[in-house]
């Protein structure tokens, strides 16, 4: 038994950090002359480690040592990422595209790996916090996007984002499994106080409810199966969304999971810190506390991580990016 054990153990990482974050930009976005927002968004490509970030109205920056020079990457743009969430790789792995959603400047953006450059969806896709694309697909024609201060309007495209119909207002997150199947929740407000979480088959035609939970934040693919974390609790699903399972409660959640070295590796970020669970989120580490300069939580707060190096990357829009390396695990 103690040798099965040792096994696990050797199988992944410790779950000690370091207390201390390390700031690994210095006046970037000062030195860039960047827009409103300055370092508006960070990225990971856990394929290799290299960090991305969205500097406002300069377009993305890359480094491929660990945070130590950034260079611009593709053709510079004017906007700037906001949602945690909002820049990110086909979580298929099928194909090296990479997508951004701009709440200001240019449309939607599809890119690759290589630095290609830039194409861009229809006008209508301007001003969106977030899209969610058919994967399932290497070209992607449905995709739902989320309008910026809009009262939750909810945004879909049938034709790979040549053109947008609106589908009301409401709503808070989404995601879409394939052409016609897409999951979305309803945000709590006054009048809409017990939101639901609705799926749809027609692309968003129509919506029936199929759970109780909501949230904000967007969910995480990944082979299979599709993570979300909840008001208070982390769910999945491995049936496009219509049944759901709580795999734990948890507090203050807001952003994650972000997938880790191995399966069942995971990151969230809370209102209090980060949190890490080794075993698909069943049990989770204490908080991780954020770095002080952050000054707290705020919906603005991106988290990220590098499965090569094992680092963790953390920053508020507007903030210096942080790093945190794992120590070595005691005795």
């Amino acid at each position: 038994m103690r040798f099965i054990l040792g096994l696990l153990a050797l199988s992944f990482p410790s779950p000690l950090f370091s207390a201390d974050w390390e700031k690994i930009t210095d006046n970037l976005a000062k030195k860039e002359n960047a827009g409103y927002g300055g370092i508006c968004g960070v990225l990971i490509d856990q394929s290799n480690g290299h960090v991305y970030l969205n500097i406002s109205d300069k377009g993305l920056f890359r480094s491929t040592d660990k945070g130590g020079l950034f260079t611009p990457f593709s053709t510079p743009f004017k906007g700037r990422t906001e949602w945690p969430g909002c820049m990110g790789f086909d979580p298929t792995g099928k194909t090296n595209r990479l997508v951004v959603a701009l709440v200001y400047g240019a449309p939607i953006l599809v890119g690759d790996r290589e630095g290609s450059p830039w194409s861009e969806f229809g006008k209508k896709s301007v001003h969106m916090d977030w899209a969610v694309l058919d994967w399932v697909n290497r070209d992607p024609n449905c995709l739902f996007a989320f309008k910026h201060e809009s009262g939750g309007e909810l945004v879909r495209s049938r034709d790979g984002g040549k053109s947008f119909t609106e589908l009301g207002k409401g709503f808070s997150s989404a995601w879409v499994f394939d052409e016609k199947i897409a999951v979305a929740t309803l945000a709590k407000t006054k009048t809409q106080p017990n939101p639901k979480m609705m799926r749809t088959t027609d692309s968003g035609d129509t919506w029936s409810p199929v759970a109780d939970f909501f949230t904000d934040a967007l969910p995480k693919w990944r082979n299979g199966k599709l993570y979300w974390v909840v008001e208070n609790a982390l769910i999945t699903t491995t049936d496009k969304g219509a049944t759901w399972t709580k795999i734990s409660d948890m507090k203050d959640v807001k952003m994650g999971p972000i997938f880790g070295t191995k399966p069942g590796h995971l990151f969230v970020l809370t209102k209090s810190g980060i949190r890490e669970s080794l075993d698909d989120g069943k049990t989770w580490t204490k908080n991780i506390p954020l770095p002080s300069a952050l000054k707290g939580w705020s919906p603005l707060t991106w988290l990220d991580y590098d499965p090569i190096n094992d680092i963790l990357y953390v920053l508020k829009m507007g903030s210096e990016l942080f790093r945190l390396q794992r120590t070595q695990a005691e005795g």
